[in-house]
Order: structure tokens, then C-alpha cells, then sequence
């Protein structure tokens, strides 16, 4: 089949052509920017929290008195009872038993709004802490429905730590969807108990922004951070630290967009703010964000120096092998492999993975599993395509059993599956590629445009198993995702586009595949020129589809304008 678009091509394999989704965990190599890790993530801004207790001897199912449950005072009493018990660290059985049981008596009798509502969120947090999450899902909604934020300040407050709390669990599970959801429905009941300029709502902003920027939902993050900014404005003094916080995150939103000027603004505000109060390590955080941009304008002695910079803090305040002392190695790696400098970045990937080998003790697995991922991805990029495969492998197992990262598994096994596609391992690209859909359909991102781009790796795989009929099923999905994620004239969705026609060539739809080739071929021109290579790729295949059927291409078609989406 003539010019699939694909993760890479095999020396083994008929020629493909590359397209690449533009997305967070580099399975790609047509984006030169640099990603930025995102600001460490603190609870959300409830005002309850879960505390974490033992589970072992918890029974599956506790058994409760009936009988005794009709009793006004009872409630309450086992709602203290259940909060002594998490205070006191005991056996979690006596917690989840009582707040059990104090939810079901405050409902039967019914008892105080709040205290029910406090009730339910503890044996939610007792589920939470015992890992059942899906158990404290309908607890958690029961909180949010019990309570109306119009009976005043106390029951408002209550109904956001309920759907705050609700996010928080859904966010463990995956469902980021969801989670996105309960989190804005909690700051719009904070902003009318609060009012908008309220510091407690920036906070809650913050958090919501952190998540959109989770799934590349970039233009929502920039938003509620010009929100947080502007109430920084109002509230607090100018260059204030959390306003210098702030600032990062914007830059983080603004370096993810592409608008690296605006960017590089944000973090030298926030350098300046981190200087003046003597906060060494932020003010090295904010270099080697500096270097980032720096990096991604191919300004690399500027990088370079940055990166030295917030090395030799790094190495004074926090030790020789501490993980934050290789990221910066592996950013360096990445520069020098950039330049063209081969040796010295794989000896920063070596001193990197030295460090990871043998992390300071409490590092974060994922913060590992991140380190081992980005290495990766230069060993992929050096053509070394079997050592980047064995650091996917690791950061994939160092993050398996662990609630809440089903989507970064998923993206780690996408590019897995590229790692097999380029080295001719089609069976088990298909696998990573199967696996990576099935846990993104799961956790509720089955219509983002990083699902559509991995189930055209998948189609792609697919067709080199001479599986055409599944694969041309791929790339119809793959299509209607994109073009509603991007639009129709967009070069992921072309390419798409592309396989889709290619699929139908060999599946005898030649018909078919002569109506999309004359689509893409009219947007290339419109986009490119009539004397770009790639417009000359096309009207090559298009000429020798209609020689098939013996047609001649129509030169004066249907106006774009009645072709394309209305925001070309």
C-alpha cells in the first residue's frame, strides 16, 4: 500500500511515511521542544484529607445492628468514634465499622446535614486508604448530594471538600474526564461561597489548571491561570512567592503551547521574585526551566549555561546523587544529542542512570519512571532502539499495581510499540499498541487526539500483518477522533487520511480511496503550494489510482470553502 503514515520505518520495511502525534511522552521525533516536568502536585484544596492506615485484617463486607441504628444519638457518637480511630492510627476495621454504621444511622434518623456529609467522607477516606477506591466513588457522591450550598457557608464549604475529594478519587482511578468534572463543579461552588478573588480560590484554580495541563488541555490551563494571577493582583504584594509559583505554571502552559517568548517572561518574573526571597533551589528549578526554553529557541550556550547553573546548586544543597541532579544530566544529554554531540550525551545518560539505579531514599517512583522514559527517548533517538526499549520496560514495571497512572502506562506503552515497529517486531508492536488502547479506553480517554494518533500506530501495525480489514477499522476511529480533536486539515489527521486511503486501495475500494486522496490533495495545495514535494507524492498516487480506473483527475472541484472545516 502506497505511503502509510507511521512511528518510523523499519530498514526492513516497504518505505512509510512519519507522522507523529505532538503530545507529552515523545513518542515522536519530528518536535524539537523540550518538555517541561510539571510542578509537583500537592492534595487538592478540600478541607478534608485521607489518612493513610494499614488494611490488613479489613473483612470484605461488615456486618451491622439494625436494631440499633434508629437511635438519633448514635450517629454522631460513632462518627467520633471513627475519627478517633483514624487519629489514633488504629486498625482501620474499627474506622471503616464506624463511620459504616454512623453514615447509615445519620441517613435513617435523619441527622445533621454536615455531620452526615462527614460521615460519608470518612468512609470514603477509609476506602480510599485501603485502596478501594471504587467503594468510596458512590460514598463520595452521596456526600456531594446531601448537602445545598444555599443553607449557608458551612454546607457550601462542606459540598466543595465532597466534590474535590470525589475529583481526587476519580483521579486515582484514571478517570481524568471525570475528574476534570467534579473539580470545576467544586470551584464553582467555592467562587459563589468565597467570591472570585478569594486567595482559597486560587488555589483551587491552580489545581484544576495542573490537571488540564495532565491531558494537554493547554488553552484551559491558561486561562484559569490568568485567573490566578489576576487575583494575585488583587490580593497579595507584587513579586510575591506564590505568585512566583504561579508564573511557573503559566510558563509551563505557555512552553507546552509553543509561544516560548512568553514563556521565558513568566520564568524570569519568577527567577527574580525566588532570588530576592533567597530561594536557592526554586531559583535552580527555574533555570533549568529557562534552559527548556532556551533549548526549544536553539539558543543552546544560553542552555547550556543555564543547565550549569542549576546543576552546581543542585549538587551543593542536595548531593551528588540525588534525582533532581539527573534530570538535569538527562536535560543535558538531550541538548548535546541535539547538537550533534554524540559522546557527551551519552555520558550524561550513563551519569543519569547511574542515579536511578540507586535512588536517594522517598524519591517518587514516578519521578524515576519519568527520568527512565526521557532517557529513553535519546536512545531512540541515537538509533539505539533495543536500550530504549529496556528503560520503557523498566519505568513500566516500576509504575504497574500503582492506582492513577493507567494513562502514563499507556503512553509508555505507545511508545513501546513504536520501539518494536522500528526494529520489525510487528506482533509485538501490535501487542504495546493494543494494550495502550484498551487501558486509555479504560480510563475514559478514548477521544483525545493522542488515542486517535495511537490507534493509527496501531492500524499501521496492523497492515504489517496483512491484517487490512482491522487496520482500515483503526483508521476510520482514528479519523473521526482527529478530525473532531484538531480539525480536518490538520497534518495528523491528513496523514490518517493518508493510511485510510491506502487501506481501501488494497482492500478493492479503490472509489473510496480516489475521494480522500482528492481531499488531501486539494488541502495540500491549498497549504503547501502546488510545487511541494509532498503535493507531488500525492498527485503521483492519485494519477496511478485513476489510471486504474481509467479516470483523469478533475481540475476544477468543489470549492474548499465546502470542504473544510469552517475555522481553516
Amino acid at each position: 500500500m502506497r505511503g502509510l503514515f507511521s512511528a518510523k520505518t523499519p530498514p526492513t520495511a516497504t518505505p512509510l511515511h512519519i507522522s507523529l502525534p505532538q503530545n507529552g511522552i515523545q513518542i515522536h521525533k519530528n518536535d524539537n521542544r523540550t518538555p517541561s516536568p510539571l510542578l509537583n502536585r500537592t492534595p487538592s484544596p478540600s478541607s478534608f484529607n485521607p489518612i493513610a492506615m494499614s488494611s490488613k485484617n479489613v473483612p470484605e463486607k461488615l456486618l451491622v445492628d439494625e436494631s440499633s441504628l434508629d437511635n438519633p444519638d448514635l450517629g454522631p457518637f460513632l462518627l467520633k468514634l471513627a475519627r478517633d480511630t483514624i487519629a489514633s492510627g488504629d486498625n482501620p476495621k474499627k474506622a471503616l465499622d464506624y463511620a459504616s454504621r454512623a453514615s447509615v444511622s445519620l441517613e435513617r434518623c435523619s441527622g445533621s446535614a454536615l455531620e452526615l456529609t462527614m460521615s460519608l467522607h470518612v468512609l470514603a477516606a477509609v476506602y480510599c486508604s485501603l485502596g478501594r477506591f471504587d467503594e468510596a466513588v458512590p460514598v463520595l457522591e452521596r456526600s456531594v448530594e446531601v448537602l445545598d450550598p444555599t443553607n449557608g457557608l458551612d454546607h457550601a464549604l462542606m459540598k466543595f471538600a465532597g466534590s474535590m475529594q470525589l475529583g481526587d478519587t476519580y483521579s486515582v482511578l484514571g478517570q481524568l474526564d471525570r475528574s476534570i468534572s467534579c473539580y470545576e463543579s467544586g470551584l464553582k461552588i467555592q467562587i459563589e461561597a468565597l467570591g472570585q478573588f478569594d486567595p482559597r480560590v486560587a488555589e483551587t484554580c491552580r489545581y484544576l489548571a495542573e490537571t488540564h495541563i495532565q491531558v494537554m488541555q493547554f488553552d484551559e490551563a491558561e486561562k484559569l491561570c490568568k485567573k490566578i494571577l489576576e487575583i494575585h493582583r488583587k490580593q497579595n504584594a507584587p513579586a510575591s512567592l506564590d505568585e512566583a509559583a504561579d508564573r511557573r505554571l503559566m510558563a509551563l502552559v505557555y512552553e507546552a503551547k509553543g509561544d516560548y517568548e512568553s514563556a521565558l517572561e513568566h520564568l524570569v518574573l519568577a527567577s527574580m521574585s525566588m532570588i530576592a526571597a533567597g530561594q536557592d533551589n526554586d531559583v535552580a528549578a527555574i533555570d533549568k526551566c529557562i534552559g527548556n526554553i532556551y533549548a526549544s529557541l536553539c539558543r543552546f550556550d544560553e542552555a547550556i549555561f543555564s543547565y550549569q547553573k542549576a546543576l552546581t546548586v543542585f549538587k551543593s544543597t542536595m548531593g551528588d546523587n540525588h534525582p533532581t541532579v539527573a534530570s538535569v544530566f538527562v536535560r543535558l544529554a538531550d541538548l548535546y544529542h541535539r547538537t550533534g554531540k554524540l559522546r557527551e550525551s551519552k555520558s550524561y545518560c550513563r551519569n543519569a542512570l547511574r542515579i536511578y539505579a540507586r535512588p536517594a531514599p522517598g524519591t517518587p517512583t514516578e519521578e524515576i519512571a519519568g527520568g527512565l522514559t526521557e532517557i529513553s527517548a535519546i536512545y531512540e533517538a541515537l538509533s539505539e532502539p533495543e536500550e530504549a526499549l529496556e528503560l520503557l520496560h523498566k519505568a513500566m514495571m516500576l509504575l504497574e499495581n500503582r492506582p492513577g497512572h493507567c494513562s502514563r502506562i499507556a503512553g509508555i506503552e505507545a511508545q513501546m510499540g513504536v520501539m518494536f515497529y522500528m526494529i520489525g517486531k510487528y506482533d509485538e508492536a501490535r501487542s504495546s499498541f493494543e494494550s495502550a488502547v484498551a487501558k486509555l479506553r479504560a480510563c475514559g480517554e478514548s477521544k483525545s487526539a493522542f488515542f486517535g494518533i495511537v490507534l493509527n500506530q496501531l492500524g499501521l501495525a496492523s497492515v504489517q500483518l496483512y491484517k487490512i480489514e482491522e487496520a482500515a477499522e483503526y483508521f476510520e476511529e482514528a479519523r473521526e477522533i482527529l478530525e473532531q480533536e484538531c480539525g480536518s486539515c490538520h497534518f495528523d489527521t491528513l496523514g490518517v487520511y493518508s493510511n485510510l486511503a491506502a487501506t481501501y486501495d488494497a482492500l478493492g475500494r479503490v472509489g473510496d480511496a480516489i475521494e480522500i486522496l482528492e481531499y488531501i490533495l486539494k488541502v495540500r495545495e491549498e497549504k503547501l503550494g502546488t510545487a511541494n514535494p509532498d503535493v507531488d507524492d500525492e498527485k503521483k498516487r492519485l494519477s496511478e489510482l485513476l489510471k486504474e480506473v481509467g479516470r483523469s483527475r478533475l481540475k476544477n472541484g468543489i470549492s474548499l470553502k465546502n470542504l473544510l472545516y469552517s475555522n481553516f
